[in-house]
């Protein structure tokens, strides 16, 4: 980069750069933003007649490419570049542009702090980089996402190293795989690596002359005899290809044979998923709007781990023992619970033999609060005392420690956290969506929104959940380090200031191993395939049909002039950023999308007064205005009711009976489960390319990406979906070539067997991963847990002092 930055210093083309700087100054703004940057560069070219290469090619044009952020002092312009993925550098430009300076991210924390008239000299700094030091870290950028397959190739390497350091690493290992005391795999007849590896190698050679689908309890004591226990297998062939799939570990370690081993190791029996906010239930009770996504991933996520485990066990043969799985959702109970059952214990997971809700109250600070929901914003000085109070109904229910124990979203994160450090086990963390990059500068002015949003508690608990965490899982790569144009949400949190709390110099290791891409599935007895017609029920199919394009109700507006044209479908709740105006501004600017189409919106609310939140009534007023300003009565139809998720199924499946699609139009989208579910009913699916939801539909055309739209360029929008109406118009098996792409994208990829099959390699590999570096972890946690008490909990507490006033 400084060759780069040498390159525009000592050539013409620094006066360009004085010129930019310059016109950026005269905006009467100091703080500019990618975006902003590439128009004033490009409004800059256009006005100085430059040659078309410039803006891309020249060296001030790279470098400007490069820059995600600027700030303009008196004296300095500094810039926040980003030369590759997961890579960020500070410069610090003059005046008069004698030189250009790399800075620490602290100078450039400083500066921010001094833009909002909030510098102080001395500040607690945060900074987490000595403590990943000495650990494997990944070193290519494209390889972010994947700390499974690193580790398993680490792991190998270092076995081929010191075969016999490893050997009795390992015999250690499974000599301490126990359920209730009753050892798994190895009893204290094995003695040390070496004699588990001459005992394998018999047991190898016995279980030969046995036929293949022997069930293990015929030849349970001879094998015990041996020293080997149950949980190598059910039947003679299963046990001999674990034996030999350890046995081939240890003569030629390779990852493949590593990952096809530990999966068949019986470690994971007890499931303990954190998920706070309450309000799950199985009656169609999934959360408020902004926990219903992570509600409904919990509970599906619950239902295929309890079936995946049970797989396991039983292939294990372990069922010999009477072991069975146990997964337990951990949530709050909510005695003001409006009819629901979220004020009972206990409650049963459908679809599973030993899954269940389990809720805890929050202790009665002040019954006006405690008793009822609380936001996720509020939730922050009720966690410590949910977690103690947990921890006993978690070991009663279970009968024992948990395995492994999955926090959901930054509060159930850091409820996870506490329960871990008290009961020693594994913690995955699965943000789902972090809340930093979605308010534009809310560490910046988190003073200001700190009486709304309590920004200064729920971001200093994301750092402490993504650093004490064993393995991280997301949905999308985008969601950790985003794409070369973007920042990642985990990224965001890799130097930023909260001015006059602390700044973070060093936030999260982008590189660690812990990072693994996972992403869930889809429930396909719901959200199947519309072609597959013996599993929809025809009674649903002309309900849905007259819901949307025929029947009168309050909570429906507008009647079709042609209910034949081609559907235009968005399904979302009534939120500002999934900016359901936007797309009716897009439709109403078109006269050719309304000459072919039809819009159609399925929402949670229809009427303004209906809204619980100022922005919310805001977007309802607005949709009702563009309908009203581009006079679209008769071609949209506003469906403002919440639907069961059968319902919603079927309305996928209904737009796709004639022959529609469904277009996701959000501002920005952590990863869109609602362009899943849609594209899984063969729905041809357009989504916003602003997040982890362009991954959804990478590739379904090519490399032209197709069917990414940007949210704010409505005419390229308008032009994307009538090319692929023509297209559909001229050749008709376009239409069901590409649902047919969108249906397989889904199954191939999304679906949660590989995510629950994949969740529990995971689980196994890092609870080995900790085993053997435990001791060097222990400094990151001491220092996680410093930043617990000393700056967490007192920002909680002023929450609390708030809400006892109440």
């Amino acid at each position: 980069m400084y060759e780069l930055v040498q390159a525009v210093l000592n050539s013409d083309e620094k006066t360009a750069l004085r010129h930019l700087v310059s016109e950026l100054s005269c905006s009467g703004k100091r703080y500019f933003l990618r975006n902003e940057i590439l128009q004033a560069f490009a409004d800059y070219c256009h006005q100085s007649q430059k040659p078309a290469y410039f803006f891309h090619s020249s060296s001030l044009g790279k470098f400007i490419h490069y820059a995600h952020e600027i700030l303009l002092e008196d004296d300095n312009t500094w810039f926040l570049l980003r030369p590759r993925i997961a890579s960020q550098e500070v410069w610090r430009l003059p005046a008069n542009m004698s030189s250009i300076e790399q800075m620490t991210p602290q100078a450039l924390l400083d500066a921010c702090d001094r833009y909002v008239n909030r510098y102080q000299p001395q500040i607690l700094e945060i900074d987490f980089r000595s403590f990943y030091q000495g650990f494997p870290s990944i070193d290519d950028p494209r390889n972010i996402g994947q700390g499974l397959a690193f580790l398993n190739r680490y792991l190998c390497s270092q076995i081929a190293i010191d075969r016999k350091y490893w050997l009795e690493v390992l015999f250690d290992a499974l000599r301490r795989l126990r359920y209730n005391g009753i050892p798994l795999l190895t009893s204290d007849r094995i003695r040390s690596g070496i004699h588990l590896c001459q005992q394998i190698k018999q047991a190898v050679k016995f279980i030969g002359e046995r036929h293949p689908e022997e069930p293990y309890e015929k030849f349970r004591d001879e094998l015990q005899a041996l020293g080997l226990e149950p949980g190598w297998g059910n039947t003679a062939s299963r046990v001999r290809e674990t034996l030999e799939l350890f046995d081939r570990l240890l003569d030629a370690p390779e990852p493949p044979i590593l990952e096809a081993f530990v999966s068949r190791v019986p470690a994971v029996f007890r499931v303990v998923l954190v998920s706070i906010h309450g309000w799950i239930s199985q009656d169609d009770v999934l959360g408020r709007p902004e926990t219903m996504g992570q509600v409904a991933y919990v509970l599906e996520q619950a239902r295929n781990l309890e079936n995946k485990l049970r797989e396991e066990i039983r292939l294990a043969g372990l069922d010999l023992l009477g072991i069975q799985p146990q997964v337990v959702i951990l949530t709050r109970l909510i005695p003001n619970c409006e009819g629901t059952h979220c004020d009972l214990r206990l409650e049963k997971l459908e679809g599973t033999e030993n899954g269940w809700i389990l809720r805890v109250p929050f202790r009665e600070f002040n019954p006006q609060v405690t008793q009822n929901w609380i936001s996720k914003f509020e939730i922050w000085p009720y966690l410590e005392a949910f977690a103690i109070d947990a921890e006993q109904e978690l070991l009663t229910q279970l009968g024992g420690r948990p395995d492994l124990i999955i926090g959901n979203y930054s509060d159930g994160n850091l409820v996870a956290f506490l329960l871990t450090q008290r009961l020693n086990v594994t913690l995955c963390n699965i943000a789902h969506s972090l809340e930093k990059p979605k308010y534009l500068f809310s560490n910046l002015y988190w003073q200001e929104l700190e009486e709304q949003y309590h920004f200064s508690a729920q971001f200093t608990a994301d750092l402490i959940n993504m650093n004490a965490a064993d393995f991280i899982i997301t949905s999308s790569y985008h969601e950790i380090v985003g794409t070369p144009d973007s920042l990642g949400q985990y990224e965001s949190y890799k130097n930023f200031t909260m001015p006059q709390l602390y700044h973070v110099v060093d936030g999260i290791n982008l590189f660690s191993p812990k990072f693994n891409l996972v992403p869930p599935g889809v429930d396909e007895n719901i959200f199947f395939p519309y072609n597959q017609i013996e599993n929809r029920d025809e009674s649903l199919r002309t309900t849905i049909n007259d819901l949307l394009f025929s029947r009168e109700d309050p909570q429906i507006l507008g009647h079709l002039d042609d209910p034949n044209k081609r559907p235009i479908c968005a399904v979302a709740h009534m939120t500002p950023v999934k900016n359901l105006s936007g797309l009716a501004e897009c439709f109403g600017q078109s006269q050719a999308l309304q000459q072919h189409c039809n819009l159609i919106f399925v929402t949670n609310k229809l009427h303004e007064a209906e809204a619980t939140k100022p922005e919310e009534a805001e977007e309802i007023q607005r949709i009702h205005n563009i309908i009203n300003q581009y006079n679209l009565h008769g071609k949209i139809r506003w469906v403002g009711m919440r639907l069961p998720k059968m319902d919603l199924g079927e309305v996928y499946r209904v737009i796709a009976d004639r022959q529609g699609l469904c277009v996701h139009f959000a501002r920005f989208e952590a990863f869109g489960r609602t362009i899943l579910e849609a594209m899984s009913c063969g729905l041809p699916t357009f989504a916003t390319e602003f997040g982890g939801s362009a991954e959804l539909i990478e590739g379904i055309e090519g490399e032209e990406n197709g069917f990414h739209i940007n949210p704010t360029d409505l005419e390229g929008t308008t032009k994307k979906i009538l090319d692929f109406i023509d297209h559909c118009d001229t050749n008709p098996e376009h239409w069901q070539e590409i649902s047919k792409r969108m249906i397989q994208r889904v199954h191939n990829k999304y679906n949660w067997q590989l995510h629950t099959k994949q969740l529990l390699l995971l689980s196994k590999i890092y609870r080995f991963w900790d085993f053997v570096t435990q001791e060097n972890q222990e400094p990151l946690l001491r220092y996680v847990e410093t930043l617990y008490h000393l700056v967490f909990k007192p920002r909680a507490e002023k929450i609390l002092e708030q809400h006892m006033q109440r």
